[in-house]
């Protein structure tokens, strides 16, 4: 069985932000040399995510609204965590959006239902932040 892992960087330039990182986790496989085998790709912050949607604007605006109804942003003080930090609303968020996809590795390709793309989601911006790939298989 071969393995494969690397990292990625971004840094946003807004507070929240969504990027689609498939054309990048797409390479990640190429670079692999591995054809059958499981694609695991994880945030590696704690106010960051990984997931799986459709590309569609409308859809990333309804993330945003969604997201700000069921944990805003501001009042910073609503939230007990914000005694250091301001970014209480983005560890709901990531907690709301998940960590990581898991996704099965056929042929050489990523094995997708259809308008299925990896998002990288940032709910706490400004910083180097990275994610991880790891690619088992053969």
């Amino acid at each position: 069985m071969k393995h494969y892992r690397k990292e990625l960087w971004f840094e946003t330039k807004r507070r929240r932000e969504y990027i689609n990182i498939t054309p990048q986790i797409h390479n990640c496989l190429e670079e692999s040399n591995i054809r059958e085998g499981l694609l695991l790709c994880n945030a590696m912050h704690i106010t960051a995510s990984v997931f799986i949607n459709d590309d569609e604007s409308g859809l990333h605006q309804d993330f945003e609204i969604w997201l700000e109804d069921l944990a805003p942003e501001k009042p910073y003080d609503r939230y007990r965590h914000n005694g250091y930090e301001d970014n209480a609303d983005a560890h709901l968020k990531r907690t709301i959006m998940g960590r990581e996809v898991v996704v099965a590795v056929t042929q050489g390709k990523l094995d997708f239902g259809p308008w299925e793309q990896i998002f990288y989601g940032e709910f706490d911006g400004g910083r180097r932040k990275r994610v991880l790939v790891k690619i088992i298989g053969e």
